[in-house]
């Protein structure tokens, strides 16, 4: 191999370098690459005996691959050498280009470090370039193929065939073997790196799948409602899908659910809260429109999909049918607020009612000037006797007027600032004392508070039964009801007692109303196969801020006393 006058030995290594170069590119793992480079060291340059020493993440050199002798390999094959060592060997010796050669006149201070080696000793050489047992030879990889790049590993080679140290050629060879195995060497590495991110990637795709199978199951199947809908932008709300539960909940098809947002299915009364859930996710309770134009009660939850990078992506929203519970909460609220014989309003929320429409401020005498008109409606905005206050340096408003702080009681003690409350104010000269003649009509307008009491019920009880008790006031609720306008309430205090609050009234208004609801109620009533007949006295009373729900029923009651004895006790029952 090394002879200048057989130029075709040279030939023949460079083939067979050709050919170990080609192997080591070809191979399918690390570990083969490695054991290529090993190989190829024995079968091309003509050593026999070769280990590949690589570089671990710690900077440690462990002896990846071997080759030429079973033994030896079966001795050092994964043992591990300092990084220590292995610089202070690469540091010296004989520098042959980026070889480095350790003579055995020189190698004996290394027999006693870790690096893990198979040399022997032997006779001393009989010719200058005879290689000696204990001589040692390394051909260091560099990840760039330069000695100013990264380490990679180490090859170090025994025993060339010809019992002579390399020459130049072998040296070139060598050193040209070494930096093609440092690239094979680093392509491997980045083969398996790749192939680790592949499978990575295809466990991390298949954990997606699964997860979007698993959502899209969950999803479909779900008994309980549930879309998903865009957020953000000019569709924002509209809705992208719709599973089985929430189509057969508002009965329509997937297909249409698409072409709506929630916004145009919620009840108009309910948008805001819409609204507010879907900016800010979180849980509502509003009602959906069906395809048959009604409603339905629901539990709508929005929770906000959001990608790391590009922000909030949808809004997954749960809908939960609660229409039953609504129904039920319903029901009790009117159990609690109603009348349980008639339906009609009870007692308390007859009371509540009046009082939300009563304030504390104390009512003006005399008949309000337009001014004052303006000030009952909107309240005192200048905080100055109920006049718009204007300072002398210019025209404005006084922001400091207080506004108003509901009582302990609920009533609001007085409307000052941004008032909008309309306060009350009965009908001139229909305020006197019980049993005074009441002043001429002056066509103001108020709240009448008109009370009934029936003529002639308790003979009724007394004689036919509680039944047919019942079943008096059950018709006179009815027709009380018939009686008045949509806007007005029919409310039963209890007993034989009723009230009637009818808005917007003057004086000869309320005395009308009061003698249709006495004529509707006198006609004869139909119990268990018999008529029976009751009367009814009406005392009208009026509310006016600064009077208090019992004030104004006090005063009602009082002037239907008064009526009640104004007409003979045989005519009461007639009207």
């Amino acid at each position: 191999m090394e002879t200048e006058s057989e130029p075709y030995v040279r030939l023949a290594t460079l083939h067979q370098l050709h050919q170990v170069m080609a192997d080591m590119n070809t191979a399918r793992s690390l570990a083969d690459t490695l054991q290529t480079v090993a190989d190829g060291v024995v079968n091309g340059l003509g050593y026999e005996l070769a280990c590949v020493n690589l570089v671990r993440p710690d900077g440690d050199l462990v002896v990846a691959a071997f080759a030429g002798n079973s033994a030896a390999e079966a001795l050092i094959t994964g043992r591990v050498g300092s990084r220590d060592s292995w610089d202070r060997r690469l540091a010296m010796g004989e520098a042959w280009g980026e070889l480095r050669f350790i003579p055995y006149t020189e190698g004996w201070i290394l027999d006693e470090d870790d690096v893990p080696q198979w040399f022997t000793d032997g006779p001393p050489p009989r010719f200058d370039d005879e290689w000696h047992p204990s001589d040692r030879l390394f051909a260091p990889m560099y990840a760039t193929g330069a000695a100013g790049g990264e380490l990679l590993g180490v090859i170090s080679v025994d025993r060339p065939r010809n019992g002579r140290r390399p020459g130049a050629w072998g040296r070139e060879a060598l050193q040209m073997y070494a930096f093609q195995a440092a690239i094979a060497i680093s392509n491997a590495r980045l083969r398996a790196n790749m192939q680790r991110a592949l499978v990575r990637l295809e466990r991390e795709q298949q954990a997606l799948r699964a997860s979007e199978e698993s959502f899209r199951q969950a999803f479909e199947y779900a008994p309980s409602g549930m879309a998903v809908a865009e957020m953000g932008g000019d569709q924002h709300g509209r809705i992208l899908r719709t599973n089985d539960a929430l189509c057969r909940l508002l009965g329509r098809p997937a297909s249409a659910m698409r072409r709506y947002s929630f916004s145009d299915l919620v009840h108009p009364e309910d948008i805001g809260t819409l609204l507010r859930t879907s900016a800010e996710g979180g849980r509502a309770e509003l009602r959906l429109a069906r395809r048959d134009n009604t409603y339905v009660w629901v539990s709508l939850r929005n929770s906000v999909v959001a990608d790391a990078a590009d922000g909030p992506r949808f809004l997954l929203t749960h809908v939960e049918d609660i229409e039953e519970r609504k129904r039920r909460e319903l029901q009790l609220a009117h159990r609690a607020s109603h009348d349980s014989l008639t339906g009609l309003p009870n007692s308390a929320e007859l009371r509540a009612r009046l009082s939300a429409r009563l304030c504390r401020r104390p009512r003006e005498t005399g008949r309000p000037s337009a001014v004052d008109s303006l000030d009952a409606a909107y309240g005192d905005l200048g905080g100055q006797g109920g006049r718009l206050a204007a300072p002398p340096d210019g025209p404005g408003f006084d922001y400091a007027a207080p506004l108003p702080v509901p009582s302990q009681s609920g009533l609001y003690d007085g409307f000052d600032g941004f008032d909008r409350h309309v306060h009350l104010i009965a009908p001139e000269g229909a305020e006197g004392a019980a049993g005074e003649p009441a002043g001429p009509d002056d066509g103001t307008k108020g709240l009448a508070v008109l009370f009934c009491d029936l003529d002639g019920f308790k003979s009724i009880n007394d004689r036919f039964g509680h039944n047919a008790g019942d079943a008096v006031l059950i018709e006179v609720a009815r027709r009380l009801t018939s009686g008045v306008r949509d806007g007005d309430t029919v409310a039963r205090l209890g007993g034989d007692e009723f009230v009637v609050l009818a808005d917007g009234l003057g004086r000869a208004d309320a005395e009308d109303l009061a003698v249709r609801l006495r004529n509707a109620i006198i006609p004869p009533i139909r119990v268990d196969g018999r008529a029976v007949r009751v009367g009814a006295s009406f005392g009208i009373g009026w509310a006016h801020c600064g009077m208090t729900a019992e004030e104004v029923l006090r005063s009602a009651d009082q002037r239907m006393y008064v009526e009640k004895r104004s007409r003979a006790k045989q005519h009461r029952r007639a009207g």
